[in-house]
Formats: C-alpha cells, sequence, structure tokens
C-alpha cells in the first residue's frame, strides 16, 4: 500500500533524514520507532507533503505522492492524527468531525459508538475537552476522512491511563477491522501486542525494521532506551 525508499528531507539547509525506508501493507498496523528527535514526525511531514522530501520516493498504492500539496495526499486516502492533536478549536465536537467528512463508511454514528465520549460531548467546544478526549476527536476526524491509510504520530503520549486504555482498545479494533495504520507511539507494553511489523529510525535513517517478536532485549536497549 505505501512504499517509502530512501527518503531525504532539509529544514533549509539542514538535513534531517539520510535515507529512510519503509512500507505498509495492505491491513497491516505498522510502528514507526526510534527515541525522540529520530525523525519520525518529520518521515511523516514528508509523507503528508508538509516538509517536502527533497530525494528518494512515495509510493501509495503505486502512485508517486511525493509532488503532491497536502490536500491532494489527504485525498488519495491517507487520514493523519497529527502530534499535538490541532482539533479546531472554537468548532463543536460535531463540527470538527463533520468539516473533514468525506463519503465511506465512517461517519459521525460510527465515531461515537468507537469513542462514546465524544458522543455525550457532542455540542461542547473543543479547547473545552480534555487532553484525552481531544485525541479521541482528532483520530475521529481522521476516520470521518474515510482513509484508507491511517497515520498517528505520538497516538497515547502524555494521556492519563484510563483514556489511553479506551484508545488502544479503539485501535484494537480498527486492526481487527483490517485498517491499515501507520502509528509512532513510545507505549511498547500497548504498541508492540498491536503491531504487525516495526521500524525503527536512527539519526534519520532506518536501522532495523522486523516483527515486535524479533525486537529482543538488546535491540531495544540499543535503539529505543533511555
Amino acid at each position: 500500500m505505501l512504499t517509502i525508499t530512501d527518503l531525504e528531507t532539509f529544514y533549509g539547509p539542514s538535513q534531517a533524514l539520510f535515507g529512510v525506508n519503509l512500507h505498509v501493507e495492505t491491513g497491516e498496523m505498522v510502528a514507526l520507532m526510534g527515541r525522540n528527535g529520530m525523525g519520525k514526525t518529520t518521515t511523516i511531514r514528508s509523507l503528508f507533503g508538509l516538509t517536502p522530501a527533497r530525494r528518494g520516493r512515495i509510493e501509495f498504492e503505486g502512485r508517486d505522492l511525493r509532488r503532491l500539496p497536502a490536500f491532494r495526499i489527504a485525498q488519495r486516502g491517507l487520514g493523519l492524527v497529527p502530534e499535538g492533536r490541532r482539533c479546531f478549536p472554537n468548532l463543536s465536537v460535531r463540527e470538527n468531525l463533520v468539516v473533514t467528512a468525506r463519503p465511506g463508511p465512517w461517519d459521525q454514528g460510527r465515531v461515537e459508538a468507537l469513542f462514546p465520549r465524544l458522543g455525550q460531548r457532542r455540542h461542547q467546544m473543543a479547547d473545552t475537552l480534555s487532553g484525552g478526549e481531544q485525541q479521541m476527536l482528532a483520530i475521529g476526524r481522521a476516520l470521518m476522512t474515510n482513509p484508507r491509510l491511517l497515520v498517528l504520530d505520538e497516538a497515547t503520549e502524555g494521556l492519563a491511563p484510563v483514556i489511553r486504555r479506551e484508545i488502544w482498545s479503539a485501535l484494537r479494533r480498527l486492526k481487527a477491522e483490517g485498517q491499515s495504520t501507520l502509528i509512532v507511539d513510545k507505549s511498547l507494553g500497548e504498541l508492540l501486542p498491536v503491531a504487525d511489523r516495526c521500524t525503527i529510525l536512527e539519526k534519520g535513517r532506518t536501522v532495523w525494521t522486523g516483527t515486535p517478536a524479533a525486537l529482543d532485549a538488546h535491540l531495544r536497549d540499543r535503539y529505543l532506551g533511555v
């Protein structure tokens, strides 16, 4: 479904990615991993054209995305849950959902069934929600675009344990339903059991790809430890 090959991205004269390679097959949940500052968010920004790559290829369902603007990339079937959530603060929960809606199986009722809290707060302004509720809203908003590939950057970072459990439960449900997903998160205890494959970045390079079962203690300590 998604293939990223030899991706190189710069911020001005400073190079951030030095050859990132990863792929996501249809129906897979792939974990993009690495310590802070290793290029995970830049990879996602490059995927969506927000920080355009200078070299390499980004192919989605066989079509090159590299020179497309972000809105065209979204229209191709990629849905983003960005780091920091970025809900529209002065819109209600319902308005945040319907403003991104595109035809498909995901509608407001289905999102509220996945996250009942959103149904309970349907008419609240987004800026009155807790951080965890805003994260649910950001996921719901992305699902309302009916994406073929859902991309989550820091899916549960900094959230209360009860909210994290609800979000991971929803992600397991999405996986069971066959939703293709690329996910960044540091919660290895929740992430590894649901991931089909992991790709680890180190200083802007892909240094390891494999199954969660192959991610042994040595690799965790070398690439993910503090």
